[in-house]
């Protein structure tokens, strides 16, 4: 009869390091995972419209009845979004305004304004899970590119717009999608990219590391798996790749001290030497107290008029106690001038009809 030969203890104690380190892995890599999972679904989350009675944002109340517009809407993917049309008689072509992450189409109603003085028509919609559109979550950086890819697709099949030359505005989320959108197949005349990063990954990446430092090195994989799910090829898309297989005239904008999207790291401007389309323009902007991510677009008056109101809040909180009753707060924002405080970059906003004009 043959003697079983049983494992040494060697091998025996090899064996349960191996069981115990397969384990700690998968535990490793399930946490992190539902981590992940929670932390995009606070990031990017769903955004409401603020309260007009407490905000200094401007509301399309304020603009009176200048400003016509018609209310639209079209689907990206199972989600109806908001759209908002002004139209101008003899208009030399249709910008698309694209908004920031945690904002809508209002949020960008001084530069609508702004475009709509000089003449052009302008479409702008609230993105997924953003103010009046449908969604639960906005769930990530490249639901901005499939959202403008549907706004795209609806002003293409409106006849009324359809011959008017598209040019493309966007600002943070905005900028990163209408860089990014040159991926698609769309007939864009000019593109104007504010603020923007190159990739999702990338900006996640860079905003990762704020808060964990090196540690978020051993999430990357987690969070490309997590973009990967929900966007397929298109969360690997990155803008420098966009620009580069077109030759769309684009003008990058960014601010030097911009702490959201890093100048030297995720923002597209930082990648010139990358980008191969002698139609791409630059444009670093390092005025101090304006180069940052928000206030590149708003004039120095309104930046100075901001730190009063500011410095007046802060002396009623102390008054309060940190609590400001809310009809105290409403009286303060109704005596707030949001054409003085929102009033934009003259400079740059002239560069940027220029720029477009240019695109013609």
């Amino acid at each position: 009869m043959k003697r079983i030969k049983r494992p040494s203890r060697k091998r025996k104690a090899g064996r349960i390091a191996l069981c115990t380190v397969l384990t700690l892995v998968v535990l490793f890599a399930v946490v992190s995972m539902v981590a992940i999972w929670q932390i995009f679904q606070a990031q990017f989350g769903r955004f409401e419209r603020p309260d007009p009675a407490t905000t200094t944002q401007m509301h399309y109340s304020d603009l009176g009845d200048d400003y016509p517009r018609e209310l639209v809407s079209f689907y990206s993917g199972q989600n109806r979004l908001q759209g908002y049309l002004y139209s101008g008689q003899g208009s030399p072509g249709l910008i698309v305004v694209v908004h920031g992450l945690g904002g809508g189409a209002d949020s960008y109603l001084p530069e609508i304004q702004y475009f709509l003085d000089q003449g052009w028509s302008v479409f702008a919609y609230d993105a997924t899970a953003s103010y009046s559109s449908e969604g639960e979550a906005a769930r990530g950086f490249p639901q901005a590119l499939l959202d403008l890819d549907a706004a795209l697709r609806f002003v293409a099949s409106r006849p009324d717009l359809a011959q008017l030359p598209v040019l493309l505005f966007g600002h943070s989320w905005g900028g990163y999608a209408v860089a990014n959108i040159l991926h698609f197949d769309h007939k864009v005349a000019g593109v104007v990219s504010v603020a923007a990063p190159n990739s999702a990954m990338e900006i996640v990446m860079e905003q990762g590391r704020e808060m964990l430092g090196g540690l978020i090195a051993t999430q990357r994989p987690f969070i490309w798996m997590y973009h990967w799910l929900l966007y397929g090829k298109t969360a690997s898309l990155s803008a420098v790749d966009a620009l580069n297989k077109t030759q769309i005239p684009t003008l990058i904008i960014h601010g030097t001290e911009d702490s959201l999207v890093k100048f030297h790291g995720s923002a597209i401007i930082g990648k010139q030497d990358r980008i191969t389309n002698p139609k791409v323009r630059f444009l670093a902007l390092d005025e101090e107290g304006r180069a940052g991510h928000n206030n590149i677009l708003r004039s120095l008056e309104a930046m100075a008029y901001l730190e009063e109101l500011r410095a007046e809040q802060r002396t009623l909180s102390e008054r309060y106690g940190g609590d400001i009753p809310p009809e105290v707060q409403r009286e303060f924002f109704a005596q707030v001038d949001r054409a003085r405080v929102n009033e934009v970059n003259g400079e740059l906003m002239a560069e940027i009809h220029n720029f477009f004009l240019s695109c013609l």
